[in-house]
């Protein structure tokens, strides 16, 4: 039989209930950020002056808090994707922070002997960002390769995107190839795990 609501019962099933679903008090996860895989590196979207970031926004704000540009070696992974006629690349190192929280490290890397001279070796690329930037130099990507994989953070990674104990990163290797297979730029990301969905769509 159902009891009245100031039924002494009806009111201990009351604070069961709120205590079942409360949250304990945390503050609420945000919203990931959907991370769109292949509309992101069309040739259209950053041809036209759009970051390959608009794609994932949804009129939320991801902004650069953090560059770095130089010159110098490349990584032991990206050396390899490289080959060895790479020795020297120009380094592009950000940090990318959402609604105040950093969520994403990614570090390019490009050929000396493709980029010296260009925007590309300068803090502001300009519209179209790098891969506008390279189609200028007649290099522009025709195919990406994405390679995605999942550990648990170093220290410096946490430290970097601020991440609670527990939380792993998702490490993403984005190899972008112009004409003829010559690999133009090597991408190394650290994302949180936490504030990203990756998502593919495409058709059969």
């Amino acid at each position: 039989m159902p009891r009245a609501v100031g039924h002494p019962a009806a009111r201990r099933e009351r604070a069961l209930l709120m205590t079942a679903t409360d949250t304990s008090g945390r503050e609420p996860e945000p919203r990931p950020l959907v991370r769109r895989g292949i509309q992101r590196l069309a040739h259209e979207h950053w041809r036209t002056g759009r970051s390959v970031w608009e794609a994932d926004l949804a009129g939320r704000e991801l902004v650069v808090d953090h560059l770095e540009v130089r010159e110098g070696v490349a990584s032991e992974n990206a050396a390899r994707v490289l080959g060895p006629d790479n020795e020297l690349v120009w380094i592009r190192s950000r940090r990318f922070v959402l609604d105040g929280k950093p969520v994403l490290l990614a570090t390019s890397y490009l050929p000396a002997s493709l980029v010296d001279g260009s925007a590309i070796t300068e803090p502001a690329t300009g519209p179209g960002g790098i891969y506008a930037r390279l189609a200028e130099l007649g290099h522009g990507p025709v195919h990406f390769r994405e390679e995605i994989r999942s550990r648990m953070p170093l220290p410096e990674e946490t430290a970097k995107l601020r991440l609670p104990t527990g939380t792993p990163v998702m490490l993403i290797c984005r190899t972008a190839f112009a004409e003829e297979g010559r690999v133009v730029e090597v991408n190394e990301m650290v994302l949180d795990a936490a504030a990203y969905v990756l998502e593919y769509d495409f058709d059969a």
